[in-house]
């Protein structure tokens, strides 16, 4: 009781020693404002207002805790994700460098079996192509023969006809028909 009284003239000194008159009166308007501050204090005590706020603010900063539990939560859920998808993505740009070497190796593999192919179509072509020179050598050959036999024909007829005699010509008319005759029996 004694701190409390000391308290009170420690706090009360000052507006004491600014007053006018005595301090522990009610017409000290200091003293009435000190004493509706202690009785407020004491009020505020008396419904455990402190404790009140205290809980209050414990039960705020639990909250907040829980918040800041649930935010991270929700953080490590996001980056987990986030490296899902990032590998999920390094899976299909794999796949998709993939894909375009094996259409590139294709593209690469066709073009070489269309050259082949040209190569061989060419090829099978000028043989075509040869075939049918030689065929055209061979029928201008044997028209050039049967023309020089032609006329080689007409030109010795021309000279046995004109070297002949009837007796002559007798005589090879009846030796082919012997022959004819032979070949035939």
């Amino acid at each position: 009781m004694k701190r409390i009284a000391t308290l009170i003239a420690l706090f009360s000194a000052s507006p004491a020693l600014a007053a006018s008159g005595p301090f522990f009166s009610l017409s000290n308007t200091d003293f009435v404002v000190t004493l509706g501050f202690l009785l407020f204090i004491g009020v505020l005590i008396y419904f455990k207002v402190p404790s009140l706020l205290a809980g209050m603010l414990d039960k705020r900063a639990e909250g907040i805790k829980a918040e800041l539990d649930e935010a991270r939560a929700l953080r490590e859920e996001a980056q987990t994700l986030l490296a899902g998808y990032e590998r999920k993505q390094k899976e299909v740009q794999e796949r998709s460098e993939r894909i375009i070497s094996h259409a590139k190796q294709e593209a690469v593999e066709a073009a070489e079996q269309a050259k082949q192919d040209l190569k061989d179509s060419i090829a099978r072509r000028m043989r075509a192509a040869e075939d049918q020179i030689a065929s055209a050598e061979a029928n201008a050959v044997k028209e050039v023969r049967d023309e020089a036999i032609r006329v080689a024909v007409a030109a010795a007829k021309d000279v046995v006809a004109k070297q002949m005699t009837a007796a002559e010509a007798n005589k090879l008319i009846d030796d082919a028909i012997a022959d004819v005759d032979a070949k035939l029996h």
